[in-house]
């Protein structure tokens, strides 16, 4: 069945006052936060896919965003990257869907209008977008979440959680159309951002996963304690103190990023829109080449 520019499997499902988990690659993605929630959501729901774009590339450069090449019994087959959704349904509801999306190259206003068809068409109560942005934090200080819940209750409290509404101007996505779309449908939404070191750049940050779990946690109760990879970001962390021992300079920049961290802890951090936090960080190039090494040997030892 085609709504909008999806193409969905039918019989669709009937869900009840569903719920939208929202992920956006690769503005608001940075460390696979937003790829990792959903996916731990995923699995511990018992997600199964409801539909992709027809046609991705009316919508995605693959030039930007490349195609794989994979061998499956022998036989070469190319993975077209698109944006995909799936659903769950719970025994006594809200059941949920997870919009894994893709920033558009072309036609925007379709593809933004195609996803707000989507929540039309099974009547979402709530939609809930969440991802990660770099920032001028400290790895040795708890992660900062930013966000907002509109008139959505919490559950119970969650430290280094800040909620305001944005007051942002300048430039962003073309995704903040589904934003404005999601109001004008009076569907409520809310969004939570988690702050990342940004002189770390990890492919898959667990640290920061964990964080957005635990946030997500303090509006929706069923989700448990052990869904985030508390230990596993744990482990990726304390191996990076090691390496930062190793490295004057950078222990000098990470002592002034402490400094203001706790210079401004009773403050609000900047918002999902905005540049890092305090003046842009300058680094070396030998503080660069570092960097990169140390990304790479910290996922190596993760896999």
């Amino acid at each position: 069945m085609r709504i909008g520019a999806f193409e969905l499997q039918e019989p669709l499902p009937q869900l009840r006052e569903p719920h939208v988990f929202a992920m956006i690659r690769p503005w608001v993605d940075v460390g696979s936060v937003g790829t990792l929630t959903l996916t731990r959501l995923e699995r511990f729901l018992g997600s199964t896919e409801l539909g992709r774009l027809h046609r991705p590339g009316e919508f995605f450069d693959f030039t930007r965003y490349r195609p794989s090449m994979r061998l499956v019994d022998n036989e070469r087959r190319v993975r077209i990257p698109n944006s995909v959704i799936r659903y769950a349904q719970t025994e006594n509801g809200p059941d949920f869907l997870f919009f894994h999306l893709r920033e558009p190259h072309a036609n925007s206003e379709e593809y933004t209008d195609s996803i707000l068809k989507v929540v039309e068409t099974f009547d979402v109560k709530r939609y809930c977008r969440v991802g990660a942005m770099y920032d001028a934090v400290p790895h040795t200080r708890p992660l900062l979440v930013t966000g907002s819940l509109g008139s959505v209750p919490q559950i119970r409290p969650v430290p280094n959680l800040r909620l305001r509404r944005s007051t942002y101007q300048g430039p962003t996505t073309i995704m903040n159309l589904v934003s404005d779309g999601i109001d004008r449908l009076g569907v409520e939404s809310i969004n939570f951002m988690v702050h990342l070191p940004q002189y770390v750049q990890l492919d898959e940050d667990f640290n920061g996963t964990a964080r957005m779990l635990e946030a997500l946690s303090s509006v929706y109760g069923d989700i448990p304690a052990d869904l985030a990879p508390v230990r596993r970001g744990q482990r990726q962390y304390r191996e990076l103190n090691s390496a930062v021992e190793r490295n004057s300079e950078l222990q000098g920049l990470i002592q002034q990023m402490e400094a203001y961290y706790d210079s401004n802890e009773a403050e609000t951090p900047a918002s999902a829109e905005t540049e890092p936090a305090g003046d842009p960080v300058s680094l070396s190039p030998e503080i660069e080449q570092f960097l990169s090494e140390l990304g790479g040997d910290l996922e190596e030892r993760e896999e």
